[in-house]
């Protein structure tokens, strides 16, 4: 069995598939996830960029980066299991694999940034370049992400 077709045929999937009212509940809890991480680090970006100002980035960094790493976090699973109820479709909307690119640069984005001075901005206050410029592509990548999750429905 191919393996796309093995994940539609998960027990989740049926589930999904065979309840109008458990895949409201999956996607609403979708769009929560989603929610919570662009409204979690939207904040965080523009805070690092020096856009917004307010309390210093050691006091809300670490609280905005955890929410949305729980957004994220929320947003992959829900997302996870509304793909396996018709994979093969999904796949083959641009859309959905635009979103997926995304979801893997807004990723790498986070690795990069954790990588490089996320310790020495939480510890400073102060972002260097890198950490501006990873803030920068962050605030797009992110909405990037959105506006392509939207977009599947259209097409």
């Amino acid at each position: 069995m191919e393996p796309l077709a093995w994940i539609e045929g998960l027990a989740l999937a049926r589930a999904l598939r065979g309840s109008g009212e458990f895949y409201m509940v999956m996607n609403a809890a979708h769009i929560l996830g989603i929610g919570l991480l662009v409204g979690a680090i939207l904040p965080l970006d523009l805070r690092v960029l020096g856009v917004l100002r307010g309390p210093p980035l050691p006091v809300i960094g670490p609280f905005l980066s955890r929410m949305a790493g729980i957004g994220l976090g929320l947003a992959m699973l829900t997302g996870f299991c509304l793909w396996s109820v018709d994979a093969r479709e999904y796949l083959g909307n641009a859309a959905f694999r635009w979103k997926l690119v995304l979801l893997a640069l807004g990723l790498a984005n986070v690795a990069l940034m954790h990588g490089v001075g996320w310790k020495r901005v939480m510890a400073t206050g102060r972002p260097g370049p890198t950490a501006r410029i990873l803030a920068a592509m962050s605030a797009a990548i992110w909405p990037g992400v959105l506006l392509a999750g939207r977009w599947i429905g259209f097409l």
